[in-house]
């Protein structure tokens, strides 16, 4: 109970990912793949359906669907592994809005870089929790000196490998991870400056979103009509 207490958030999310997955699992039949009709039926991002019929609302729930075992796996074990840091370092309304703000902004990234394609998972908000520890490390450099030299080594590193297995991979969805990533970035280096910023960076990632929102439905219909 300690251990979860102190890295609630983490766990909940996590948690509440594995239920979901768990659910879409019983309806695809399968443990191992999950039937892409039915993670479009419980909330994928597809274009069509959510920028020309306006379910924005997808934009929230295919942060919390996975298309398989390895998909769900990899998410969770990198959440696991940033995620308790991310608290350790953050207050916990700090942690929510970069996680949702990552995943939302991540998700817009790829609906106007893949306007046909189905996406699903979380891993533009992980990235916007791994680039909000950058964040935090960049704006301490000064105090925290090496650590600060090390990460951003590891930082680099992990950044360049997933740039490079995702580009070598149709089904990995780069544009959301390096949306979320930016987004990420942005609200670390703010918010460990000060938390009481978190409204200031809210207010300019709605306004980034409700821009990008209105800009899509017009390139979403000069591209089909």
């Amino acid at each position: 109970m300690k251990e979860f207490s102190r890295y609630r958030i983490t766990y909940t999310i996590i948690a509440v990912n594995s239920v979901i997955y768990l659910f879409s699992a019983l309806l695809s039949g399968s443990i191992a793949d999950m039937n892409m009709q039915v993670l479009v039926d419980m909330g994928a991002l597809y274009g069509p359906l959510t920028v020309l019929r306006g379910e924005w609302w997808r934009l929230f729930t295919a942060m919390f669907l996975h298309g398989g075992m390895t998909h769900i796996l990899m998410n969770m074990v990198s959440l696991y592994i940033i995620g308790r840091g991310m608290e350790m370092y953050f207050d916990t309304k700090s942690y929510l809005a970069v996680y949702f703000f990552s995943g939302l902004i991540g998700g817009l990234a790829s609906l106007y870089v893949h306007p046909e394609s189905v996406g699903i998972g979380a891993s533009g908000a992980i990235f916007g929790v791994f680039g909000a520890l950058a964040g935090f490390f960049i704006a301490h450099r000064k105090h925290l000196g090496e650590h600060t030299r090390t990460f951003m080594k590891e930082f680099t590193v992990i950044v360049l490998l997933n740039l490079m297995i995702g580009f070598s991979m149709a089904s990995v969805d780069v544009s959301a991870h390096i949306g979320g990533l930016t987004v990420g970035f942005i609200g670390g280096f703010m918010l460990s400056k000060n938390p009481k910023f978190i409204w200031l960076y809210s207010g300019m990632m709605v306004l980034l979103m409700l821009g990008v929102m209105a800009y899509l439905p017009h390139m979403y219909v000069q591209k089909y009509y």
